[in-house]
């Protein structure tokens, strides 16, 4: 039940973002089409793999590895693009303390 849940309220959130950025017109539809099909193929093809390896090891954790390692990666990546920004920013000599929410 609370797997459920939780995937239908990160459905829910992500579908009331999508409509919001459409009806603000920062939606580019073309873009979109174009990752929801890159996303599904690609989802599709890791079933399949991550399938293949539970049944050639006989291990369902496997799937709790290749998320780890997906997050830990995520992270990583995360953390790069924030120190290269924040580099950027130094450089420049701009602000970086907290700025106003509202543009």
């Amino acid at each position: 039940v609370a797997s459920a849940t939780a995937t239908l309220g990160m459905t829910f959130t992500a579908s009331i973002s999508v409509a919001q950025y459409f009806l603000l017109n920062r939606f580019p539809v073309p873009y979109a089409l174009y990752l929801t099909l890159v996303a599904t193929i690609a989802a599709y093809i890791g079933q399949k793999i991550i399938d293949k390896l539970v049944n050639i090891f006989q291990r369902a954790s496997l799937i709790i590895f290749v998320l780890s390692f997906t997050i830990l990666i995520s992270a990583i990546a995360l953390g790069g693009v924030g120190i290269s920004h924040m580099i950027e920013k130094i450089q420049r000599n701009e602000y970086m303390g907290f700025e106003d929410l509202c543009y």
